[in-house]
């Protein structure tokens, strides 16, 4: 059974930096298409980032420059450097698979002004 795991979420001041890690366990996750989503109070959850079996990634355009992500597939594991976040990248965020069929039950991340 696939299981994910987010952790690294907080509180940040505006223009701080944070990064998630999403373990993935009962499965190889080197073979799947995984992402980070998000969703903020009132909104649809949406795709921060993705990353293929093979290493390509792909972002919103809302991210690009700021976010990162990344995997060590030795350690089964997931990442999203977010840097100079800004208020509106409050939000819960998740990793799951890009089919969206898997997801983790997600991190907090708080950015203040």
């Amino acid at each position: 059974q696939v299981q994910l795991m987010e952790s690294g979420g907080g509180s940040v001041q505006a223009g701080g930096s944070l990064r998630l890690s999403c373990v993935a366990s009962g499965y190889n996750s080197s073979r799947e298409c995984l992402g980070w989503f998000r969703q903020a109070s009132g909104k649809e959850r949406e795709a921060v980032a993705t990353i293929d079996s093979y290493g390509s990634t792909s972002y919103a355009d809302s991210v690009k420059g700021r976010f990162t992500i990344s995997k060590d597939n030795t350690k089964n594991t997931m990442y999203l450097q977010m840097n100079s976040l800004k208020p509106e990248h409050t939000a819960m965020y998740y990793c799951g698979t890009c089919n969206k069929v898997s997801w983790g039950p997600g991190t907090q991340v708080t950015v203040s002004s």
